[in-house]
């Protein structure tokens, strides 16, 4: 194939009698297709040697890309070219070219007012500010506030339940081991069924797979509200510890929190690790950036608001009109959380409907026989594994997870037990955990800016690092004295809060980075394999800390939980400075650190 270039003038023996030679938009009588056929054959390169054959009536060049040319039946005697006859002023001439560039698309050389120079589309440019403006606008930014919505309803009743059972179950026995027993099967439950559900998830639908969620969550919340109210009514609370852990009442609330969890995990992968992909857009990473940090603050938001309604209502009400005050709630979001389900399907153009490459709908119930359950069930579980290691992005995954090995320097159960072993008043132990919220909701703000100053990559490294070095430092206060002196106490405790800086920051752009790296297709499974993840490395702790349950054993358990943060930052630099082909493709990676 070679280009084919006619310039003006450019003349054509005048076609057979009948043969009205036309454009698509204006022409004459009706022409005889048989004598145009005849005579208007495919043109080929004109051999060397031959004249060129020339038009008086055009005045614009004709550029054709990969066209045979024939010039071999053209009318090609030599009294045509001394003596060109031209063309009928009432005859045009529509020029087809099929080709991949011109789309097949009729170009019309009859008129002179056309000019070759706009006959195809100029590319633009973009300059940096242009990119930078488009990197920061979501491809959905209707849909992508309807989003946060949704989210923030959801998240609400989720926050108010994960407050409302455990302090329910604690009134129901004074004991810590009905609520630990719960909360490990709950972890469990999520370490083993996360990659079964994240590889359903990836095979069905994205709405219809979303609404049924909220349905068996919601169902399983009732349950254990169901569950509770009859132990309060049954005042069971009288019993010894092993009598309540043995209760039918108590079995089902086991397997329905579990159920419950797996529910809201899986929701919570495909907002954060799906959906918000789609409507913000995958090569717009400020516009994902924000998208992440605004469900951050709206998941921190939601946790102190459902603690605190929770309290409120308990306050004025009884545990058993609080739970049923929570069901009502419960109840009431599901139609809004539908209806905003379909409003970010429409307002995105169906997007959420385009499928997963590579992923094969399930059409059967093979995944649900009974028979197969435990076959489908290890399958999905060595799957998910797989697609895991094999995932482009490991290392920021593997150092997503290691932060989860820090209970110990964190708010939550061990610090608070620790705290009120050494008699600290209660208002700097509710102080400190207030701090940790505000931190990790300012943090939010501060990821996106990072993000655009640095890059997703170094942003990450730079959130871990500083991390890592906040909580070495607090560690190195805690055995360099005793930390009941007042001034030491509130040095420790205060570098572990502006540690959660660090922490939330890579919890943003970490996110990020596996939004970006992961394939649309295996976004549900190997989010929730991650997740699973992450239960395994709480639970190994917390069995640490079963082992090491005297309070003097507090440092062991720090210096554990800052080695895991220190290695998951040097595992993320080490990724940084030696990225692979593969990886270079999905980022741009800047000098290593």
């Amino acid at each position: 194939m070679a280009p084919f270039i006619v310039s003006s003038p450019w003349t054509l023996p005048p076609p057979p009698p009948g043969c009205g030679v036309s454009s698509l938009i204006r022409g004459s009588a009706k022409p005889n297709p048989r004598r145009c056929v005849g005579h208007l054959r495919r043109l080929r390169l004109r051999p060397s040697g031959c004249p060129i054959r020339r038009l008086d009536v055009f005045t614009s060049k004709c550029f054709a890309t990969n066209t045979d040319v024939d010039g071999d039946n053209v009318a090609a005697e030599n009294t045509v070219a001394e003596n060109p006859r031209p063309l009928s002023s009432s005859c045009s001439i529509s020029v087809h070219l099929k080709s991949d560039i011109l789309d097949s698309i009729p170009l019309d050389l009859s008129s002179k007012k056309t000019d070759a120079n706009h006959v195809f589309t100029n590319l633009h440019v973009l300059s940096k500010r242009e990119q930078d403006a488009l990197a920061a606008t979501p491809t959905h930014p209707a849909s992508l506030y309807v989003l946060y919505a949704i989210s923030l309803v959801g998240n609400l009743v989720e926050q108010l339940w994960n407050f409302v059972w455990p302090a329910a179950v604690a009134i129901v026995h004074p004991s810590l081991l009905p609520v630990a027993v719960v909360g490990f099967f709950t972890k469990l439950a999520i370490f083993v069924g996360g990659p079964l559900v994240g590889k359903l998830m990836d095979c069905f639908p994205r709405v219809p797979a979303y609404h049924s969620l909220n349905v068996i969550q919601t169902a399983a919340q009732l349950l254990s509200a169901s569950m509770i109210i009859y132990a309060l009514n049954n005042t069971v609370k009288q019993s010894s510890t092993s009598s309540v852990i043995l209760q039918p009442w108590f079995m089902v609330l086991v397997v329905a929190g579990a159920i419950e969890r797996l529910a809201g995990l899986a929701l919570g992968v495909t907002m954060e690790r799906d959906w918000v992909v789609m409507l913000a857009g995958r090569n717009r990473p400020v516009a994902l950036a924000q998208a992440n940090s605004v469900l951050s603050r709206v998941d921190l938001l939601c946790e102190i608001a459902g603690a605190s309604l929770f309290g409120i209502l308990l306050s004025k009400y009884n545990p058993v009109t609080c739970l049923k005050l929570a069901c009502g709630l419960t109840i009431s979001v599901q139609p809004i959380l539908v209806i905003l389900g379909h409003v970010i399907n429409s307002l995105s153009s169906g997007v959420l409907d385009c499928s997963r490459s590579g992923v094969k709908p399930v059409g059967s119930s093979s995944l649900f026989d009974a028979r197969k359950i435990v076959e489908n069930g290890l399958d999905a579980f060595g799957h998910g594994w797989k697609e895991y290691k094999h995932q482009p992005v490991l290392p920021a995954s593997l150092a997503y997870v290691l932060l989860y090995f820090n209970i110990a320097l964190a708010p939550g159960a061990i610090m608070t037990a620790f705290l009120v072993h050494h008699g600290i008043n209660p208002s700097i132990i509710g102080g400190f955990s207030g701090l940790c919220s505000i931190m990790g909701f300012a943090a939010t703000f501060m990821s996106a800016s990072l993000v655009r100053q640095l890059g997703i990559l170094k942003a990450g490294a730079a959130g871990l690092i500083f991390h890592a070095f906040l909580l070495t430092l607090a560690v190195s206060v805690y055995w360099a004295g005793s930390i009941t002196q007042q001034a030491r106490l509130l040095i420790f405790l205060s570098l572990i809060v502006v540690s959660r800086l660090g922490h939330m920051s890579y919890d943003v752009v970490g996110t990020q980075i596996l939004q970006t790296g992961i394939p649309t297709a295996k976004a549900n499974l190997i989010g929730i394999t991650e997740v699973s993840m992450a239960s395994l490395a709480e639970l190994l702790m917390f069995g640490v800390a079963i082992i090491a349950n005297d309070v003097s054993h507090f440092g062991f358990l720090a210096t554990l939980s800052v080695s895991s943060v220190a290695v998951a930052a040097l595992i993320f630099c080490w990724w940084l400075a030696n990225p692979t082909d593969g990886q270079k493709k999905l980022f741009k990676f800047d000098a290593p650190l």
